[in-house]
């Protein structure tokens, strides 16, 4: 059951960013410009792509399909946003993350990285989880490979 819940959570996660980021491409834009990381047209590929990225990642959460390799993909995303939000903290950018909508420069004093990359821990540990534990309720794998174990050490539903 923790598994499950760990995959629906990340899914929602995954769709939730991916949509706000794809119902406002150049508020993606001035988020991914702020972070003052990337070269204007890798600025553009990255606002462009991102959303899209995003919301693929939720859909095959969702629906169960590929739970480790999907975990492994976004931990590593994961790790590339926190180190973006420490890197833009370091550096004493004020900038909002973005990740869940908004975006690019703020005041000072209206920016939260410490809580940002606390609530991206979180979300990693969800991704960690389904690493270790992939298998889970109601899963499009579990279908696919009826007859086989994905998941040798044990059950993670």
């Amino acid at each position: 059951m923790v598994g499950t819940l760990a995959r629906l959570g990340l899914a929602a996660v995954w769709l939730v960013s991916g949509a706000i980021k794809a119902a406002d491409p150049m508020q993606t834009w001035a988020a991914v410009h702020a972070y003052q990381v990337l070269p204007p047209s890798a600025v553009e590929l990255v606002a462009a792509v991102l959303p899209w990225f995003e919301l693929a990642l939720g859909v095959l959460l969702l629906i169960g399909l590929g739970v480790r390799h999907i975990a492994v993909i976004s931990g590593l995303v994961l790790l590339a946003f926190m180190a973006g939000v420490t890197q833009a903290w370091a550096r004493g950018l004020s900038i909002d993350c973005g990740c869940f909508g908004g975006g690019g420069a703020v005041d000072p004093d209206k920016t939260s990285y410490g809580t940002e990359l606390l609530r991206d821990t979180g979300f990693l540990v969800l991704a960690a989880w389904l690493i270790i534990r992939p298998r889970t309720l109601f899963a499009l794998e579990n279908v696919l490979t009826r007859g086989t174990d994905p998941d040798p050490g044990g059950g993670g539903t």
